[in-house]
């Protein structure tokens, strides 16, 4: 049976898909409400609100509130593209140092508002870390790959581990302890932690009676 003209199955299939600018709008609103209120609180009504479009435009195109806070997660601004300075130090620092990095205040505030999330809804932390948190492990990833290739990392070093250490202290340092992140901060723990674990060459104990 075909609907009715002017019914809502009618308009439901003959209204436009939201994407382009539109969808891009709806997204950074949901990201605003997401900062603002955090995961459990933001609902599809405030994001409507928020991007001046009505429930039913949303719901086009997202049909929960976990696939519209994934998009709109993977589409903040940052880079897609693996640094290269030429030197690990410099590629780490390039990464977790500027937009979308690890200094980036709204990004972790948006992070941080979906932690609660992560730990109850097993759907939702799937998509965040396949969709979200995949990505930027890829690029880290291909950072350490590159300084391996250059000879700067030891082939016996278990990149596993080291790739997700320095986010993994810093975010930790954030979250739990309260220190917000800065580059000096971020810029130690290369220097104390992630170099000299990959370091190649003989490993020594600095005494600090050697002055050498």
């Amino acid at each position: 049976m075909t609907p009715a003209v002017g019914s809502p199955a009618s308009e439901a299939g003959t209204r436009p898909r939201v994407e382009g600018d539109r969808e891009q709008q709806i997204l950074d609103a949901t990201l605003d409400v997401l900062a603002d209120v955090g995961y459990d609180r933001l609902t599809m009504d405030a994001v409507a609100a928020s991007a001046r479009a009505s429930k039913a435009t949303l719901y086009r195109r997202w049909s929960t509130k976990p696939a519209l806070v994934i998009d709109a997660l993977c589409s903040m601004k940052e880079p897609h593209e693996v640094p290269d300075t030429g030197t690990l130090r410099g590629d780490l620092i390039a990464m977790f140092c500027g937009m979308g990095g690890l200094t980036d205040e709204r990004q972790l505030v948006i992070l941080g508002s979906v932690i609660t999330a992560i730990g109850r809804d097993q759907q939702f932390a799937a998509a965040f870390r396949s969709q979200f948190i995949g990505p930027k492990a890829a690029l880290s990833l291909g950072v350490f790959e590159r300084a391996l290739e250059r000879g700067e990392i030891r082939d016996d070093v278990d990149l596993d581990i080291v790739v997700p250490a320095l986010p993994g202290i810093v975010l930790h340092r954030q979250f739990l302890m309260g220190e917000v992140a800065d580059a000096g901060s971020i810029e130690r723990v290369i220097d104390q932690i992630i170099l000299p674990a990959v370091a190649v060459g003989p490993r020594h104990s600095h005494d600090p009676k050697d002055p050498t």
